[in-house]
């Protein structure tokens, strides 16, 4: 294993590891560790993953920061995510409601949604009560 593809698999187990939030470059340089990963070679290894459709990079209602969220699991790529403005928490919708509502905007406009790109965001239960 090269030294390139060691860093991507530790990028991508701390991803995997995170894969509920949507993060900031700097966020994830602080959850994998300079020491074991480069702030640049955190950056390289992001576009690379973003190209082959680990990651999605993402710009948040209300910001022009760049984050980014992990979608490299079947999981993710099989739900619609619901992502709250406040605490940035990523959940993903529930697989029978999510295949009903899908089902619909097809019969509906004939428009196929891309489940696992597709973001409704508003504010979670914790943070309402908050």
């Amino acid at each position: 294993m090269g030294y390139s593809t060691k860093q991507r698999k530790i990028l991508i187990e701390t991803l995997e590891r995170h894969r509920d939030e949507t993060l900031s470059a700097d966020q994830i340089v602080d959850l994998v560790g300079e020491d074991k990963i480069s702030r640049s070679a955190v950056y390289r290894n992001l576009s690379a993953l973003e190209d082959q459709g680990y990651v999605k990079r993402v710009t948040l209602p209300g910001t022009k920061r760049i984050f980014y969220r992990y979608t490299g699991s079947e999981e993710c790529r099989a739900h619609l995510h619901l992502e709250c403005f406040k605490c940035g928490r990523t959940y993903h919708m529930n697989a029978p409601f999510t295949n009903a509502l899908i089902e619909n905007v097809m019969q509906q406009s004939k428009f196929e949604v891309d489940s696992g790109s597709t973001v409704l965001y508003g504010v979670c239960e914790k943070c309402r009560k908050n």
